[in-house]
């Protein structure tokens, strides 16, 4: 079994480089994304992420002024996504993963996309001081255990500007219905945008008046 250094949340890999390219079709794009040894589905853009980018709302999710984050980018995929269909918006990509970090740079460059700004760290920490989203999307990270997946749920309202929104995907094995109750405890409410293979996409908006 590998150790923690070889996970993809971890935030220097041990794994030897097998950098490769993968294409993909998301939302009517052609995107070609660099991989590589000790980030999240190397392979392929899992099947999770995928149903999160096609079940998104970006008209909810654009309804007020502010920025986006792609809440533990792995190489880029969701960042990628949002930073191309909405091109006068901001997106803010983190993860703790430095390896993950590098080729999201990359692949941001391949692809065409200028208004992100890709930050190494852990979940909110690498963000400017104050910085308020106008949403969060993430396919968090469920092997780092609940601790770390609530604890990023916990924070996200006072992340967000009133009326932001937070959207994630789970897979009901691996606790999504858990994520569902912890959300609506947290947002005071959360409905599910698709349920897909396994997979739910679950849904918040912080309240409207300033916390």
């Amino acid at each position: 079994m590998p150790d923690n250094a070889d996970h993809y949340f971890s935030s220097d890999p041990r794994a030897a480089h097998d950098v490769r390219e993968i294409r993909e079709e998301i939302r009517g794009l052609s995107l070609r994304f660099l991989t590589d040894s000790g980030v999240f589905s190397k392979a392929r853009v899992d099947r999770g992420t995928c149903i999160l980018l096609e079940a998104l709302p970006l008209a909810e999710l654009t309804r007020g002024e502010g920025a986006l984050l792609d809440l533990g980018c792995g190489y880029g995929p969701i960042g990628i996504v949002l930073a191309k269909l909405l091109p006068d918006r901001t997106v803010y990509m983190t993860d703790p993963n430095q390896r993950a970090v590098d080729l999201a740079r990359r692949n941001a460059e391949i692809n065409g996309v200028a208004n992100v700004h890709i930050l190494v760290g852990e979940g909110y920490d690498p963000l400017p001081p104050g910085l308020k989203l106008a949403a969060i999307v993430t396919n968090p990270p469920i092997r780092a255990g609940k601790g770390v997946v609530y604890g990023l749920v916990d924070q996200a309202p006072a992340r967000l500007r009133p009326g932001g929104s937070f959207t994630c995907v789970a897979q009901t094995k691996q606790g999504a219905k858990s994520l569902k109750a912890r959300i609506e405890s947290v947002f005071g409410n959360v409905r599910e945008l698709e349920r897909e293979g396994g997979f739910r996409v679950l849904h918040a908006t912080a309240a409207n008046t300033a916390p």
